[in-house]
């Protein structure tokens, strides 16, 4: 209980909580743009 008041109550605590859900964040975008490109179909032949 004590790790998860300091986890909300405290700036280090916060902080992280701030930083995991940055990085949550990055790699649902990651995912997306990358699922997207593996998707689309080239026309243009390889160089």
């Amino acid at each position: 209980m004590k790790a998860l008041q300091d986890l909300f109550s405290t700036d280090y605590g916060l902080m992280s909580i701030g930083g995991i859900a940055i990085m949550v964040v990055g790699l649902a975008y990651a995912y997306v743009v990358l699922k997207k490109k593996m998707a689309e179909t080239s026309d243009q032949p390889r160089k």
